[in-house]
């Protein structure tokens, strides 16, 4: 098995692109319970690198993909921050957000596949992102269960078995 640990940048102060002090502390105190991590890869905005340098975590890799929510998936799901169960059921009317989602899913896939065996990376992306790749890597989960919209710092460890996902942990801070 490999973990695939997807989580939102941290705080900032908008309309800033960079981390707040608290946004730093908080990302501090989060990377010191996670990992380790064979490669960290985050999006191309500042806030996502920061927080895996907050965390203790040398980045890798910037990926665009990971920066902007699909076109049209914001307003298919009622909102970015509208929780897992609004992004599955927009994923099974077969629009915009089901598309967006597996092509996050497809990019998750890639990565998952080059961790080695027993081990886990991690990713930093955005509100929304997190989710629509969640759903695409496991369409059938149950979505109302997994709760809310992902918060700074939260996000969901996936198990890939070498050819899918098949299962997800939601990471939440008390």
């Amino acid at each position: 098995m490999q973990y695939l640990e997807v989580r939102r940048h941290s705080m900032r102060v908008k309309p800033g692109q960079h981390l707040s002090q608290e946004g730093v502390d908080l990302a501090r105190r989060i990377g010191g319970d996670i990992g380790p991590f064979e490669f960290v890869i985050t999006s191309t905005l500042h806030r996502a690198y920061e927080t895996a340098i907050a965390m203790g975590f040398a980045v890798n890799d910037q990926l665009e993909e990971l920066a902007q929510l699909g076109h049209g998936v914001e307003a298919d799901v009622g909102g970015w921050d509208a929780g897992f169960a609004a992004y599955g059921q927009a994923y099974h009317r077969n629009g915009v957000t089901t598309d967006y989602a597996d092509q996050q899913m497809a990019l998750w896939e890639m990565i998952a596949g080059s961790i080695t065996e027993g081990g886990s990376a991690l990713l930093i992306s955005h509100g929304g992102i997190i989710e629509a790749g969640a759903i695409g890597c496991l369409p059938h989960g149950d979505h109302i269960a997994w709760g809310s919209a992902i918060s700074y710092c939260e996000g969901v460890r996936l198990h890939f078995d070498g050819s899918r996902f098949v299962q997800a942990d939601i990471l939440r801070i008390d």
